[in-house]
């Protein structure tokens, strides 16, 4: 049975709660370092799950927008993160967007979904920045273990589970993804995480760190 999007995460999120811990990822701290350098006063967080994130940039000063799908993780996340702005919406849905944004920050987001989206999405992202605005995603990458799993409906983007699409990025892909960016950074950082059955494993995450210079 295919199930969508927000059935999906409004299910995990209700039994599993902060699935990742409290703690941000190697990666927000690696962004939040790049950050550091630029004059950033607003950040933006699509996907922002209960706000294990926005909590890393709210404290860091700046005013943080959480966007969240999932009912259960956006009533987690106003706890969890009360100094950030949460709006319970698809990351496909611009309604309640808000422009001109310094900077973005999207972790394992983008790989979701299927091309048509993921290019919309990223349309809508740089929408939102300001010129000169940047932005960091991560995203999984050709070297999961996970890759080649289950149906491939795109190239390199299998359905492991129906309406459950994963795409795996090459470093080419990625840059190509981001196009319309002025190229910062890109590299591959381990990232480990510790959850549910799977235990404790490491993800090869591709990052991306890019600039709307227009």
């Amino acid at each position: 049975m295919k199930i969508d999007q927000k059935t999906y995460w409004d299910d995990r999120f209700s039994k599993g709660g902060k699935i990742w811990g409290n703690l941000p990822s190697k990666s927000a701290l690696h962004c939040l370092d790049l950050f550091k350098k630029q004059k950033i006063k607003n950040v933006l967080v699509p996907g922002s799950g209960y706000g294990r994130h926005t909590k890393l940039f709210s404290t860091n000063t700046y005013q943080v927008v959480g966007i969240e799908i999932s009912e259960a993780a956006f009533e987690l996340s106003k706890q969890f993160d009360p100094k950030t702005k949460f709006i319970n919406s698809s990351v496909l849905e611009v309604d309640e967007w808000t422009e001109n944004i310094d900077a973005i920050f999207c972790f394992n987001v983008l790989h979701l979904f299927t091309i048509n989206d993921r290019i919309n999405f990223l349309k809508i992202c740089y929408n939102q920045l300001s010129p000169g605005g940047v932005c960091f995603f991560t995203v999984f990458s050709d070297k999961e273990t996970s890759f080649g799993n289950g149906k491939e409906i795109e190239k390199y983007t299998f359905e492991s589970k129906p309406g459950r699409p994963t795409h795996y990025f090459t470093e080419a892909d990625l840059i190509d993804h981001f196009k319309d960016f002025h190229l910062l950074e890109i590299g591959i950082i381990d990232e480990p995480e510790n959850h549910g059955d799977s235990g404790p494993h490491t993800h090869l995450l591709r990052y991306i760190y890019a600039q709307k210079l227009k």
